[in-house]
């Protein structure tokens, strides 16, 4: 297929370079040092996102928040929405607010096109894998079109429900993935100041009902202080924060979410915005006095 990306971040160069590997033509947008390797394996370099669209039958954006992908799809004349004619496909794989993808479907699908969110979860190791879990939302036939390029990103692939209902999954994800590594972090912390090994607590808490990928991959992290970014908390920040929004809107209460926003606002306001969202017990251990 003639396949349009755009978004080649830490998530997104990998995911195209999978597409680019499955036999598909890739034209890309928004091309710098670290993504010239697609160029080079044969993605085709674009002067606009406009072009993109024009050069492609489906068009994927990777994205970091819901401004960037309304810029990419409507500003300027050198949108995606510019560049398309009807039969096309729109797939939005970044992780932005479900009311914005509502309406960002309905203006696209005004010019005879289709439109799909699919955010996903499993991170750059999940991107570099292959194994991302996708969650879409959009009408069935679109979603069959998506599914043979969602494949070869991912290994759980689900239809939600109508389009939006991909975002509000991923919302989902990471409420309950931030309030994980909120408690995950209290009681590593907990451990460590009552005097016990976090380390062997955490391996003790592997053999029992406590047991998680979280405290597996997160607890390590936080025992070892290791903590390059897989996901940044500053992107976890802004998907909490857009969970909390939605939830304000539906007059429905999640005191622990916004509780662990605001713990990530502080994060963010300490300067450990770039760090992996599992560096949250850095900002336990200030509120507690600071490391000892």
């Amino acid at each position: 297929m003639n396949i349009g990306f755009i978004g080649l971040g830490v998530m997104g160069r990998p995911m195209a370079e999978h597409l680019i590997d499955a036999g598909h033509t890739l034209h890309l947008s928004r091309v710098k040092e670290a993504s010239r390797h697609l160029v080079t394996k044969g993605g085709k370099a674009a002067h606009s996102a406009k072009a993109v669209a024009e050069a492609s039958d489906i068009i994927i954006l990777m994205l970091p928040d819901t401004p960037d992908v309304e810029a990419v799809l409507f500003a300027g004349g050198d949108g995606v929405a510019f560049g398309l004619s009807a039969g096309k496909l729109v797939i939005d794989m970044s992780s932005i607010s479900p009311v914005a993808t509502k309406d960002f479907a309905r203006r696209i699908e005004a010019l005879g096109c289709d439109y799909v969110d699919a955010p996903v979860s499993g991170g750059e190791v999940g991107a570099k894998a292959a194994s991302l879990t996708i969650m879409a939302g959009g009408k069935d036939e679109a979603f069959e079109r998506a599914r043979p390029l969602f494949e070869k990103m991912g290994k759980n692939i689900t239809l939600v429900g109508g389009v939006g209902d991909g975002q509000t999954a991923k919302l989902a994800n990471q409420i309950i993935v931030g309030l994980t590594i909120e408690a995950v972090s209290e009681a590593l912390l907990f451990a460590k100041r009552a005097g016990a090994d976090p380390a062997k607590v955490r391996a003790a808490l592997m053999g029992g009902f406590a047991a998680s990928r979280i405290l597996e991959v997160h607890g390590e992290r936080m025992v070892k202080e290791t903590f390059d970014p897989g996901f940044r908390i500053r992107l976890h920040r802004k998907d909490m924060t857009l969970a909390v929004d939605a939830a304000r809107a539906l007059d429905l209460s999640l005191p622990n979410t916004a509780a662990t926003q605001q713990l990530m606002n502080a994060a963010v306001a300490n300067g450990d915005g770039e760090r992996d969202h599992s560096a949250l017990i850095r900002t336990l251990e200030l509120l507690a006095g600071g490391p000892r």
